[in-house]
């Protein structure tokens, strides 16, 4: 069957309509979460706080900032909440009302749409696939002009996986500070990086007050059915302001008790990046194997983008023939600066990824 659309990693429902596959029998590569499912704590525990739904959250989330700020590091004061990461994405740019806004791309859609919303005008820094997609933070501080106020990075990027370290993320905010531009760094996936204390911005929120980190439970924690998210920003007034312009109660009882909950299970955080750690070393090893068909790119999030070197093997025949074997993977032909030969997919248990890596091969040996 022809693919008729690009699929996101949400789109199970769609899925079940176009190919006849049910969506419970779909093992999704494309939504990038976390594959050991919800917290361990949360499970056993969230059943009995059942009786939160009685009253109106607390207007200020003073439990959930809190607990955020131990797992985090920061001070409660610093962070903002909200009806997850995309609201606050949204919530920003409205705020920021950006009249010239710069993307690295290829990356994220929602920026885009955000700051299309808004009435901006939206840049592209193209990261440069003959560098392997890796930033080069000289180049960009040179693009950046001062008619640009709003710069965004996914830091890992999505889809190509790379990553900022805070040294490079430092002359970028130092640059960006003296041309008056307001910095938003996207850290979804930064949990499943191995160097997280050398990449996360979440320290420099306290030196740069032009400077605001999002983050999110969806892909890390595996609840993005929750939606709740948080902002990390050392410039008080900004956050006050910030609060006084969004709604409130954005994020219902449960969820905040949730919150509270799984940011402190300790097991299930450690028993995460040791998957993801090991699955991802192991899979890259055997992509070191098909150098012939595939190459990748050093990834760091939990997912990692693969072009095929094969003219004739498509991003859609690889969509194609692994959907058949319910396995759902993301064609990125959709991205900007990507064609029709990119793909990315997430890091399952082994035997799914070994799973799905047999069909990828396969299609280049039939």
């Amino acid at each position: 069957m022809e693919q008729k659309e690009h699929f996101h990693g949400s789109d199970l429902e769609k899925i079940e309509q176009v190919y006849g596959i049910k969506k419970e029998d779909i093992i999704s590569f494309s939504a990038n979460v976390n594959p050991l499912g919800i917290s361990y704590k949360l499970k056993n525990e969230l059943a009995s706080h059942i009786d939160a739904i009685t009253s109106y959250p607390d207007r200020e989330y003073t439990s959930l900032r809190k607990a955020i700020a131990e797992y985090i590091d920061t001070d409660a004061a610093d962070i903002l909440v909200g009806n997850g990461s995309t609201e606050l994405i949204s919530l920003a740019i409205q705020f920021i009302h950006p009249k010239k806004a710069c993307i690295l791309g290829p990356t994220y859609s929602e920026y885009e749409h955000e700051i299309s919303l808004s009435g901006g005008q939206i840049h592209y820094f193209a990261l440069e696939e003959t560098d392997d997609f890796l930033l080069n933070e000289s180049r960009l501080c040179q693009a950046l002009t001062p008619d640009f106020d709003l710069l965004v990075l996914c830091n890992p990027n999505n889809p190509t996986s790379t990553q900022i370290h805070q040294d490079k993320m430092r002359t970028i905010l130092e640059h960006c500070k003296k041309q008056n531009i307001f910095v938003m760094v996207d850290e979804t996936y930064v949990e499943f990086s191995e160097e997280y204390d050398s990449v996360t911005s979440v320290p420099l929120t306290r030196c740069y007050d032009n400077l605001m980190v999002l983050r999110g439970i969806s892909k890390f924690f595996a609840a993005p059915g929750l939606r709740l998210g948080y902002a990390i920003c050392g410039n008080r007034s900004f956050v006050e302001k910030m609060n006084a312009f969004k709604n409130p109660w954005t994020i219902n009882s449960l969820a905040s008790v949730a919150g509270e909950i799984m940011f402190r299970d300790d097991k299930y955080i450690r028993q995460t990046t040791e998957l993801i750690f090991s699955e991802r070393k192991r899979i890259c090893n055997l992509l070191d194997k098909h150098k012939d068909s595939f190459k990748y790119y050093q990834p760091h999030a939990n997912f990692i983008l693969l072009r095929s070197l094969k003219e004739n093997v498509t991003s859609e025949r690889l969509f194609e023939a692994a959907i058949q074997k319910g396995l759902m993977i993301r064609d990125c032909s959709s991205f900007t600066f990507l064609d029709n030969h990119f793909i990315r997919f997430c890091f399952m248990k082994k035997e799914n990824n070994d799973a799905l890596l047999s069909v990828l091969l396969s299609q280049f040996h039939s």
